[in-house]
């Protein structure tokens, strides 16, 4: 039997259709029901859905008056506030592309950003950097822009761009994901092939609204669903989520693995009644925090696998639990392969790399700033996602690791090559390597292995003024030299394993 996910054997699009409408199909006849709830332990601030449409509306009208059009892009520089889905589903719903990215990127990676992407407007909200050169309008100015009439939603091609968001490519370079409107209809196969989402859930999700496991799991999925999404507003600190959870009768909660960490370290059993199961994405999730989460809150988690070229298509449900070790199994719909280095699919039980059939709505349509390095990552009809697996006759899939160099921090992925081009600049370094280095059994870092005489306060340095907070390295190892391949190249991979031996 060959290692093939499961198919829906085709996908209809319809012929006309909207991202944001979609999204918010469900709103008139929810009326005033809550969409979403800016959680403080003090109190919320309440969205319905009659109000969210409105604003969502109104904001894509205030866009069009600004001057931009259907095709534009406009970079969205915003913080976890209510003006964050406002502006992106706002641009959506005009037929203007919105360019997410951290709000953590320091000033020369935004620039670096600007000058590639090319948008003709940011949003930016206060504290928040942006480029230096384009026209910007600040985040208060979506207030103002929510009752303005409403222009209708922009209809067109189903596979037309709607958004931009950036990740770290194959290069090391962060690329521009662009995706198109019919992503959106591939997420329903999440509802039941990873949350068990009924309209009657309230949802809260940990992480910040400019990640892709947010937009999607914590606000455009609840709002498809008719669901009430519950976010953290900016500040809240993760020992205060248990109560958020509690105060806000959370039904399902989703976060990344070193969050669900964060809030065991207490070792208290946790009260949450309302809670039925936690989500978990971004890294792989260690059996010690699941097994760890069980006992404190009598609640399962089920984890998902994904990348922002595709979100998540691999995971267990409340319906189908995923067997031990394993990630789960293709959501049902997926287009999914394990495949041989000739791009063919293997037999179940052997290894390959994960691979997406290119015929899946959720797949991304290219790297709008890199098009040669998108097409370079398709085998036939296959992409190559750059991560090794096995799927059991099952067809249940374990995850071995990725093929390549790339890090993990706190759910993001991080190309070596960024860091150590920040580094390079630092008098009297040498050569330097950036890895992921196990701290502990459930639990890792970015380190950087470097040589030369350069002080580690410099380097240190020079990451906080380059690097967003997540891509910073917090281990610096110094060695006299660092491993080199047969063909001269730093040997990441010799590093990881001296750090594994050691630790």
């Amino acid at each position: 039997m060959l290692s093939l996910g499961d198919s829906s054997g085709g996908f209809a699009l319809p012929a006309s259709f909207n991202l944001a409408a979609h999204v918010l199909s469900r709103a008139e006849p929810l009326g005033d029901k809550i969409a979403l709830q800016i959680l403080r332990p003090a109190g919320a601030e309440r969205w319905s859905y009659t109000r969210l449409a409105a604003a969502v509306r109104g904001v894509a009208t205030g866009l069009l008056d600004e001057g931009m059009e259907p095709g534009d892009r406009v970079l969205l520089r915003l913080g976890n506030g209510v003006e964050f889905p406002l502006a992106f589903l706002g641009a959506i719903a005009a037929g203007i592309i919105p360019v997410v990215c951290s709000s953590q990127l320091t000033q020369p990676e935004i620039e670096r950003i600007a000058a590639s992407i090319k948008p003709g407007l940011a949003i930016a909200g206060e504290g928040v950097t942006r480029p230096s050169g384009l026209r910007t309008i600040d985040a208060r100015a979506l207030a103002r822009m929510e009752a303005l009439p409403s222009s209708g939603f922009a209809m067109a091609d189903p596979n037309r761009p709607a958004y931009i968001i950036y990740t770290s490519g194959t290069s090391g370079v962060p690329r521009a994901v662009l995706h198109a409107h019919r992503a959106i209809l591939a997420r329903k196969m999440m509802f039941q092939g990873w949350y068990g989402l009924t309209d009657g859930d309230r949802i809260l999700h940990a992480g910040a609204m400019n990640w892709t496991y947010t937009l999607g799991t914590g606000l455009m999925d609840p709002w498809t669903a008719g669901a009430t999404a519950l976010v953290p507003a900016a500040g809240v600190m993760l020992d205060q989520i248990p109560l958020l959870l509690k105060r806000f009768d959370a039904t399902i909660f989703a976060a990344a693995p070193g969050v669900y960490r964060q809030i065991l370290k207490s070792g208290a059993t946790l009260s949450l009644p309302r809670l039925r199961h936690g989500l978990s994405a971004g890294e792989k999730l260690p059996e010690t925090t699941r097994t760890a989460w069980l006992a404190a809150t009598g609640t399962p988690i089920h984890e998902a696998f994904g990348m922002s070229e595709c979100s998540t298509f691999l995971s267990g449900s409340p319906d189908r639990p995923a067997p031990e070790g394993s990630l789960g199994y293709p959501q049902a719909g997926r287009s999914i392969a394990i495949l041989d280095d000739a791009g063919n699919p293997v037999a179940r039980g052997t290894e390959g790399t994960i691979a997406i059939h290119r015929s899946d709505p959720g797949l991304f349509l290219t790297y709008a700033d890199a098009p040669d390095e998108a097409s370079s990552r398709f085998q036939g009809d296959w992409f190559l996602t750059g991560d090794r697996a096995v799927m059991g006759g099952d067809g249940a899939v374990t995850y071995l690791g990725r093929a390549d160099d790339m890090m993990n921090a706190g759910g993001f992925r991080v190309a070596p090559s960024e860091v150590e081009a920040v580094m390079a600049r630092v008098p009297g370094l040498d050569a330097c390597a950036a890895i992921e280095a196990r701290i502990k059994a459930d639990a890792t870092v970015i380190a950087l292995v470097h040589s030369g005489t350069a002080a580690e306060a410099d380097l240190a340095a020079a990451a906080e003024s380059g690097l967003a907070r997540y891509k910073q390295p917090r281990l610096y190892i110094h060695r006299d030299t660092l491993p080199r391949t047969s063909t001269g190249k730093i040997n990441r991979r010799a590093l990881r394993e001296e750090w594994e031996a050691s630790h």
